[in-house]
Order: structure tokens, then C-alpha cells, then sequence
């Protein structure tokens, strides 16, 4: 029987899955590692912010919201709760007055975003990756934009690193989708080096607020940003 030619693009085509089906396998293995290891040492220092989170106001110290994550799957996102809440134990977000001191903090050094480590062990995130986003903001991608949605949303990413909330949702996405066409682990633990970087850089004076809304991230009529 005549053999394949070792250039045959049918073996090179089942090498390369191979290959990425290797990295996928490892990234998988260094974000279940990353992430066990984090939430033991975060442990007691979680506990403690939770405590001063309902000390300041009343409502459940952990936040659960609805994202948007691989192939356009909805699951529920935890972070630490930074905003007040509510009678019914809604949050509100109408003011800056409306996120508490506590709140101001956590999220400046995206310490309420800790949680969500258990998303990354429950398969539901990665470590790094295009940050998830809320279903209404999906509904408003172009057919180019949905391919962000081709790999696990992470806790930090490659627009998370050039700019953020600085920069408008279409920018991001362009990042982002320019990482999912470039990924390598190398690029990912480049990324995870350069975040605490990022996280201490002074922000632009407009960073805080970010951009005008954009066609993505503007609310619906009658939603409350949170």
C-alpha cells in the first residue's frame, strides 16, 4: 500500500490539531493549578473583605451575574460585590455615590474579581482570554465580532493589557480577536506577567469612566450598569 508523503497536507493538517490540541490541554492544566493555588492563599484575605463588604452595606458580600462565555453559553459570573443594593436585593448602579468605599477599592486593584478563579475551575473561564461580557452586548456583534466568543472568556487578556476600560468596546474586541488569531501559552504567560504592570500604570484621567458609549456597550433602555 503507498505510503503518505511526509509533506502531505493531511499529516501536517493532523499534526498541527495535535499540536493544539496539546496546548489547549496544557492551558487547561496551568489554569485549574494557577487557580487552586490562588484561592488557598486568597483565602483568608477574601474572607476578611467580605466581612467589610457587608459591614458597609447590607446585601450578599458575593455578586452573581449572568455572561456570556464559550460558543455564546450563558453562565453566572462571581465577583465580590462593590455595589449597594437595594431593598429587594437588587443592584443599583445609577451614581458613583451608588459603589461603596470598600467597592472603590476592590475594583480599582480588581480584587472583587478573585471569585471568579472558581468560574476558571468550573471550565467556565480561563485565566487569560477576551473578558466576558453581558448577553445584551452580544446581541449587537457583526458576525467577525462573534468569533470572540470561539475561545473561554478570561480574567485577563491582551486588550486588558493596552488600555481597558480606556478604550471602546469595538477597539477591545479588535484585541481581542487579534489574540484568539495569535495564541501560543507564550502568549498567555506574557499576558499574566504584564497584568500586574498594567494594574499599577497610572490611568488616564478618562480611564475611570471610559469612552463615550459605543454602539456595543451602551445600556438598554431601563438597565442599570453593573
Amino acid at each position: 500500500m503507498p505510503q503518505k508523503p511526509s509533506n502531505s497536507p493531511f499529516i501536517l493538517c493532523d499534526e498541527m490539531e495535535s499540536k493544539t490540541l496539546a496546548q489547549e490541554a496544557l492551558k487547561r492544566f496551568m489554569d485549574c493549578s494557577i487557580s487552586a493555588i490562588l484561592l488557598v492563599i486568597f483565602s483568608v484575605p477574601l474572607m476578611l473583605i467580605a466581612l467589610a463588604v457587608k459591614f458597609e452595606s447590607k446585601g450578599p458580600a458575593l455578586f452573581k451575574q449572568d455572561r456570556t462565555g464559550r460558543d455564546g453559553k450563558v453562565f453566572i459570573l462571581y465577583k465580590i460585590r462593590s455595589i449597594r443594593m437595594t431593598e429587594d436585593q437588587k443592584p443599583i448602579f445609577h451614581q458613583e455615590q451608588d459603589v461603596t468605599k470598600v467597592g472603590k477599592f476592590i475594583r480599582r486593584w480588581r480584587i472583587d474579581e478573585i471569585p471568579q478563579f472558581i468560574n476558571v475551575l468550573k471550565g467556565e473561564m480561563s485565566i487569560v482570554g477576551p473578558r466576558p461580557t453581558l448577553p445584551y452586548q452580544v446581541e449587537r456583534y457583526d458576525q467577525e465580532q462573534r468569533r470572540r466568543l470561539s475561545v473561554r472568556p478570561g480574567l485577563t487578556g491582551w486588550s486588558q493589557i493596552h488600555g481597558d476600560f480606556a478604550i471602546s468596546w469595538p477597539d477591545r474586541i479588535a484585541l481581542d480577536l487579534w489574540y484568539i488569531d495569535n495564541w501560543s501559552l507564550w502568549l498567555d504567560l506574557k499576558i499574566m506577567l504584564l497584568t500586574p504592570i498594567a494594574l499599577l500604570r497610572i490611568r488616564k484621567i478618562n480611564a475611570e469612566e471610559g469612552p463615550p458609549p459605543d454602539e456595543i456597550s451602551e445600556l438598554p433602555d431601563g438597565d442599570d450598569k453593573t
